[in-house]
């Protein structure tokens, strides 16, 4: 300030507070320090200021002081009550908490030493006047910064807490439903602009009362108050329609979603009910205009919303679960009592948006075998996501963005000597030269490849299959496309790095060789596939959809939370591809081929999403294995690699099932490793138990969910988390797929895997009741 202070640069660096789940970025600390004539004290609190990298001025009198709060807002104001002959501490206290820009501020009263034999002064005065706390004059820089330390921890950030209360009240109070919030003792604290229409009350009317009283109706069921606080009561939510008896006498339907506020020791701490109104016709009422009810306009922001709907109902499209909905109501309609109460139950079922999604058998299946409840629920679930933030944000693993980058954080060198097959090293044609075979070894080709497997074994398989003729691109263009997808998978993970899409590829285009599916499949179907296989999870950073939810990582923002890394490998793989023309193994397809042949990659790659997997299963079951009118054929014809029938053929050669297809190749070829020789399969169980391993320790560490608590490295017990996996997850599949294929060697290979885990699952827990006993 101009003539009486003096500015201290901030050498701190800016930290994050946590309200709730709201971070909040806290700046350096501003300190005001007002002293009529600065002393060793005031050098005191400035060299503190200096040394924490706090940000200060001084001020010596009432009007440089509020002229200071006026231009900006301080955390900590300073005054000096000993000598204040310039201005009235206590008055000026007063004024800077009647003014907006210091209503939060932290204000300290700086008091002389008192003698040892006098009694100590009381410090009511100055907490009358505003004061929140008080320094014992004491000169030393040492004291001065740990008494501004503590303030910074303490006082400022929960002031710091209480302005950002601002943003969620205002939020609260352009709120478009209504908003009731309760203490413990079911006493109204708070209702917002919303709640206060839909009642009829203000809400000074209605704090500190039991809103329950204010509100009965009498067109309610009588032990329906009682259900509600039970349920509130248990720490859980309820949710239905309910009369509420608003302050002009009317009686009105109403929805309610009423959730409680945990505090310490399982005891609710506040009550939350988010209220919307319903007319007699279960339509939601707008809007209420001097206490009355109103029809357009309003509480959803819907106008007109009666003729919107009824312009719906006009309209003859008519989705196929609606047909079969329709249909059911109908036949309900002449049906005994018996067959439609079992139709009821049908239409619940149907009405869900889970219809694939299977349920484990509730407390009896989490009791009995965690194992597989944690498996399929951290693989499976999107409901149990929970957003928190942790003091500690997620580092991210690899640069996501526009510019492309590896892991290592630097942009992918492509070599201007390109090797092509025939450039091949010696070595690593030999540890490709049984690529077509099933029990192929990758992990010796990632070995003599130096971890770069997927440029060669991509190379060859790629001109078996012809995909550069297919493309018209060269195979210089195709090594570059290879070599800068494998620069962005993540070496050091252990599991979802390049070697596991040099196996998923692998096994793509072994499953393209079966005779079937090449009586199915054209040139497009089997490049999409490979390419699909080759980016399925380019970029992982070793860390489940779930995780990266819970942590709040800027991808889950991204895809709004669904699936999340299935999105992102897809789209940054196509963003690598167009990027640079030397890399593009599209550039010169016709555009209505690129197309088609990026919405079959874009597919398969997102069925590889584990949410999503017994959606797959049962249509490929319903629709491949058993089609239409195929149960007299299926007696006469196995379907095992036998020549097809013209019917047969047409029936899977449409775009429909061909896609169907195309996903459970890729799925199959995803989680193959179980199907594989038995060293293969011990060796990538490992790796992907040491991911879930270092997952569950990250999550432990900074506080977030633990997705799959049975993965804890002390603990947990690896051959009944692959007797889980296969029993849930892989059996069915590849039963399915066997029947479809024929691929009897994965079959075997799968038997003998599962018997080997099976036993050592058993001498695990003799090992464990033995060691009991002791």
């Amino acid at each position: 300030m101009p003539g009486n202070s003096k500015h201290i640069k901030s050498k701190g660096s800016e930290s994050d507070a946590m309200f709730g789940p709201m971070r909040l970025r806290q700046i350096p600390m501003t300190v005001l320090l007002v002293f009529s004539k600065e002393d060793s004290q005031s050098d005191g609190f400035w060299w503190a200021c200096d040394k924490a990298g706090f940000k200060c001025n001084i001020a010596h009198n009432t009007e440089s002081v509020m002229e200071a709060c006026l231009e900006k807002q301080y955390d900590v104001i300073i005054i000096d009550t000993r000598h204040s002959k310039s201005f009235d501490p206590e008055a000026l206290c007063r004024s800077l908490k009647a003014t907006k820009s210091s209503e939060h501020a932290v204000i300290i009263a700086v008091t002389k030493k008192h003698t040892s034999d006098k009694e100590e002064p009381s410090i009511a005065p100055l907490l009358s006047a505003g004061f929140n706390r008080r320094y014992i004059e004491n000169l030393n820089v040492g004291t001065c910064l740990n008494e501004l330390l503590s303030i910074e921890q303490h006082d400022v950030r929960l002031q710091h807490k209480v302005r950002a209360a601002g943003a969620l009240f205002t939020a609260l109070d352009n709120c478009h439903e209504g908003i009731h919030i309760t203490n413990e003792h079911r006493e109204t604290q708070y209702i917002n602009p919303a709640c206060e229409r839909l009642l009829g009350y203000t809400c000074e009317e209605t704090q500190g009362k039991d809103i329950t009283e204010l509100l009965r109706s009498d067109k309610n069921k009588q032990d329906l108050e009682e259900t509600i606080n039970s349920q509130v009561k248990k720490g859980k939510h309820w949710e239905g329609a309910y009369y509420i008896k608003r302050k002009n006498g009317q009686h009105i339907l109403h929805h309610c979603y009423t959730t409680p506020v945990m505090a310490k020791l399982g005891k609710v701490r506040h009550t939350v009910s988010i209220r919307s109104t319903h007319d007699h016709n279960n339509m939601p009422v707008d809007r209420y205009k001097d206490g009355e009810l109103t029809q357009n306009g309003g509480i959803h922001s819907f106008p007109k919303r009666r003729e919107s709907v009824a312009r719906i109902h006009s309209m003859t499209i008519e989705a196929p679960i609606t047909k079969v909905i329709n249909i059911i109501n109908a036949a309900q309609e002449n049906s005994p009592m018996m067959v439609s109460q079992a139709l009821d139950k049908v239409l619940e079922i149907l009405r869900t948006s889970e219809l694939y999604s299977p349920h484990l058998q509730t407390q009896q299946v989490r009791e009995e075998d965690q194992m597989t409840s944690d498996y399929v629920g951290g693989l499976m679930t999107n409901d149990n996501y929970r957003f928190c933030h942790s003091p500690g944000t997620v580092k991210r693993r690899s640069s996501y963005g526009i510019d492309v980058k590896t892991s290592h954080g630097h942009t992918p060198h492509i070599p201007k000597t390109i090797k092509t097959l025939s450039q091949i090293p010696v070595e690593i044609q030999n540890a490709t030269r049984d690529e077509a075979k099933w029990d192929f070894n990758v992990l010796n080709l990632e070995e003599v490849s130096n971890k770069r497997p997927l440029v060669y074994l991509g190379l060859k398989t790629f001109a078996r299959f012809g995909v550069c003729s297919f493309l018209n691109c060269s195979e210089t263009v195709l090594h570059n496309w290879l070599q800068i997808i494998e620069a962005n998978y993540h070496s050091k993970n252990s599991y979802h790095n390049s070697t596991h899409a040099a196996d998923v590829m692998q096994a793509s285009a072994y499953f393209l060789e079966r005779e079937r599916i090449k009586a199915i499949f054209d040139q497009m179907d089997e490049v999409a596939a490979l390419i699909a296989a080759v980016i399925h999870d380019v970029d992982h950073p070793g860390r489940t959809n779930s995780f990266l939810v819970n942590s709040g990582d800027r991808l889950a923002f991204l895809y709004n939370d669904l699936a999340v890394l299935e999105s992102h490998h897809v789209a940054l793989a196509f963003q690598i591809t167009s990027k640079d023309d030397d890399v593009n193994i599209f550039k010169n397809m016709d555009r209505d081929d690129f197309r088609a042949l990026r919405q079959s990659v874009i597919d398969m790659v997102m069925a590889t999403e584990m949410t999503k997997h017994f959606e797959h299963l049962s249509k490929f079951v319903s629709s491949i294995n058993k089609p239409p009118g195929r149960e007299e054929e299926d007696s006469v014809h196995s379907g095992r690699g036998t020549p097809e029938s013209s019917t047969s053929i047409s029936h899977l050669n449409t775009p429909e099932n061909r896609t169907l297809i195309k996903r459970m190749l890729i799925k199959c070829a995803d989680v193959s490793n179980p199907t594989r020789p038995l060293y293969l399969c011990k060796e990538w169980a490992l790796r992907i138990a040491e991911e879930y391993f270092s997952q569950t320790e990250e999550e432990k560490e900074k506080g977030l969910p633990v997705v799959m608590p049975v993965f804890d490295r002390k603990t947990c017990s690896l051959p009944k988390s692959q007797v889980s996996f296969l029993d849930f997850f892989i059996h069915q599949m590849f039963d399915a797929w066997d029947a479809f294929c024929d691929c009897g060697e994965l079959i075997s290979y799968l038997q003998n895997n599962y018997q080997y885990w099976k036993e050592q699952q058993e001498l695990q827990e003799q090992q464990e009741k033995q060691d009991t006993s002791l």
